[in-house]
């Protein structure tokens, strides 16, 4: 499996490192790879955090700006892509989307618990190799609604920065 390793420094929690599978969701990675590159996810925020099952961010800044970019194809069973086998299972790194199968663009979640449910529908492409502990203590943060958002962390957690560490 080729692997590509990128560290995840988030403000006062520290460092999540995971490796992302080129091999299994190869547009997916270069997705996020040209965004962490290009310093896209510097300053975003994890904007859904549901303990128990994932947090959530790529998105929006600490004061709920959208950040777009470009969509990609969803590379998941249940959009045709068979390749793509990974369990959503702890520590997996995986895309958001709409309920468009080919709406990802920026927002990945990490699970915090196996959600099986999420299998073959959503685009898996990478694992937590190190950081659980800042996956937990994220996921333990209070949170509320926020205009039609619900499951915001009170306090923002930001993404300082995101570094690739080894290709």
């Amino acid at each position: 499996m080729e692997k590509t390793i990128i560290k995840i420094h988030v403000r006062n929690f520290g460092v999540m490192t995971a490796e992302l599978y080129r091999d299994i969701a190869p547009r997916t990675v270069a997705n996020f790879l040209h965004l962490v590159r290009t310093g896209f996810f510097e300053g975003l925020i994890f904007h859904r955090v549901i303990a128990g099952f994932m947090i959530q961010g790529g998105g929006y800044t600490e004061d709920f700006e959208d950040r777009e970019t470009a969509s990609i194809p969803g590379e998941f069973r249940a959009n045709g892509y068979s390749k793509n086998t990974i369990m959503h299972k702890r520590g997996v790194l995986s895309m958001a989307r709409t309920s468009n199968p080919n709406s990802a663009s920026s927002q990945f979640f990490i699970m915090h618990a196996d959600a099986p449910h999420l299998d073959g529908q959503y685009a898996g492409f990478g694992m937590l190799t190190d950081g659980f502990e800042v996956l937990d203590q994220i996921a333990s943060v209070k949170t509320g609604r926020y205009g039609y958002f619900a499951d915001v962390p009170r306090e923002p957690i930001v993404i300082d920065r995101m570094k690739l560490v080894e290709e």
